[in-house]
């Protein structure tokens, strides 16, 4: 099948709340697309859509050219993990998927092959009752690994695991990608997904922010940013900002320089005699271009220390 997912003008209301207004974009094979956006952007709303749970309202949501509910072996087709919580607590992990093997005719020896891949031989002999949350999400990635799918769809997919199955994740969506399938991973936390996405697309109040490669949204977050640390801080800033350049406090003794180049930065305070210990080009992370891109699209405003921060 055509291992693409395509989202088209996907509109989806929930009484007078408008979860997703007029979304689009496309997951393409071979990549691991980060879908990422502010707690109630309509993330989960989307991914719920595309596999047919939740009904458009306007709008689609297609895998290989053609709506959930038209693919005659979704398990074959589709890997899907929205809820690491959905099975029943007296069944045990092997069974669970025995169970949807069979549903699909495939064979008992690939329940034993998942179980191998996620690390859950012996767990998923006990009750799944008594997992830990990075168990369920270890039975959960196989099970939508299960079909040998073409297409996955994963939400928080690290949520629960250890350091050590992190990096075993990390791992085996870059490898699946390699393959040629296209996978949809949704998280908060932007630093698995600055080591593991090819593309990102960031959503806000159910409405498209970006959608765009990794690579060119830091390149465009970093900019012409010169990054200084200096136990002058003060001074520093006096004197860069009164020859042009925009300085802002990123630390106890570091800040951040634009409008000036890193060697103009190091000639004028050398002639100033302001002591300094670093200058270099500033690479800014994905979570900081996340946090500007997403600024104006936060709907829970917390307050820390007396101040609101969002």
């Amino acid at each position: 099948m055509d291992a693409t997912i395509e989202v088209r003008d996907l509109r989806k209301r929930f009484g007078q709340t408008v979860a997703v207004d007029g979304l689009s974009f496309t997951v393409e094979p071979g990549q691991v697309t980060g879908f990422v956006g502010p707690n109630g952007a309509g993330k989960s709303t989307t991914m719920r859509t595309v596999l047919g749970l939740d009904a458009p309202d306007a709008g689609h949501a297609h895998i290989g050219g053609r709506p959930y509910h038209a693919l005659r072996t979704p398990l074959l087709e589709v890997g899907a993990l929205l809820d690491a919580a959905a099975l029943h607590p007296a069944r045990r992990g092997r069974d669970h998927l025995r169970w949807l093997a069979h549903s699909h005719g495939l064979p008992m020896r690939r329940v034993d092959e998942v179980l191998e891949q996620v690390g859950m031989e012996q767990p998923a002999r006990r009750r799944a009752g008594g997992y830990s949350l990075g168990m369920r999400q270890r039975l959960g990635i196989a099970a939508a690994l299960l079909g040998d799918p073409p297409v996955l769809l994963l939400d928080e997919p690290v949520n629960g695991l250890d350091p050590e199955g992190i990096q075993w994740i990390r791992g085996l969506l870059r490898r699946l990608a390699a393959e040629g399938r296209a996978i949809l991973v949704s998280s908060h936390l932007m630093s698995e997904l600055e080591d593991t996405a090819d593309h990102l697309v960031v959503i806000g109040r159910g409405r498209l922010i970006a959608d765009t490669a990794v690579a060119d949204l830091l390149a465009a977050a970093t900019g012409d940013r010169v990054a200084l640390r200096t136990s002058a801080r003060t001074e520093a800033m006096e004197l860069l900002a009164h020859k042009g350049g925009t300085v802002a406090v990123t630390g106890r003794d570091t800040l951040t320089v634009t409008g000036l180049p890193p060697e103009r930065i190091v000639a004028l305070l050398t002639e100033a005699g302001i002591a300094f210990a670093e200058v270099g080009s500033h690479r800014a992370t994905l979570e900081e271009a996340y946090m500007e891109l997403t600024r104006d699209s936060t709907e829970f405003v917390s307050a820390v220390d007396g101040e609101v921060t969002r």
